[in-house]
């Protein structure tokens, strides 16, 4: 998916003949904190409710005023991976979209981006998540989808991630099963690591619980 394909259909852009407060309303309308200011199809820049706030006279058109303002954007055709990246080093809310002429066709919102993530990495649909602590050495992704699927379950999707100037990875799954006891059970017996899992399913209370009573038999006998 390219940018283009995520062009808010409601979020529309200001003129310098707007007023302060008109931009703050619909900063509270579309629930943003930025919002392009354009002059016909010119991108003019991005105007922030602190820019707003620092006029000290909302009530007057934004043309009045001498503003510096971000000129941040990205192509028609730009991957949705760069507009994340973009959005997240200048702590964007919306982000502009211009084609190759540099005519203004929209922005893209964090909050559509947000969901766009979610579909992607399959985080709206049903099934539990498993989180692997092991060394970077020891990661196959071959092997942890084995261990996943030989008890009859899908990987959805599967990110890593690295603190920085470590040799440790956290393996993040989301599975398309909520029933993810037995798929912990086994990662165990492979001596993974697991960090910590999310489900809906109480069938790790119950796993825990059993563990917990096996023990306690153990140290009565």
């Amino acid at each position: 998916m390219v940018a283009k394909d995520l062009i808010s259909d409601v979020v529309p852009p200001l003129k310098t003949s707007d007023t302060g407060q008109t931009a703050l309303n619909w900063m509270e309308i579309f629930r943003i904190s930025h919002l392009p200011i354009v002059n016909n199809q010119d991108f003019l820049g991005l105007i922030s409710d602190t820019d707003i706030y620092d006029m000290n006279k909302p009530e007057e058109p934004i043309g009045n005023h001498e503003l510096t303002l971000l000129k941040p954007y990205v192509r028609t055709e730009q991957h949705l991976f760069e507009v994340i990246g973009l959005a997240a080093r200048l702590k964007l809310t919306v982000v502009p979209v211009l084609d190759d002429n540099n005519h203004y066709k929209g922005v893209i919102t964090t909050s559509d981006l947000v969901q766009y993530l979610a579909s992607l990495s399959s985080l709206d649909q049903p099934g539990g998540i498993i989180v692997l602590e092991l060394v970077e050495r020891d990661y196959s992704l071959s092997q942890i989808a084995q261990i996943v699927e030989s008890n009859n379950i899908k990987v959805l999707s599967l990110y890593i991630t690295s603190p920085k100037d470590s040799t440790r990875l956290e393996v993040t799954l989301k599975l398309n099963s909520n029933d993810i006891a037995s798929v912990i059970r086994t990662f165990e017996r492979y001596n993974y690591d697991v960090k910590t899992w999310l489900s809906t399913d109480d069938s790790m209370e119950r796993f825990y619980s059993e563990r917990f009573d096996q023990f306690m038999k153990y140290l009565n006998m």
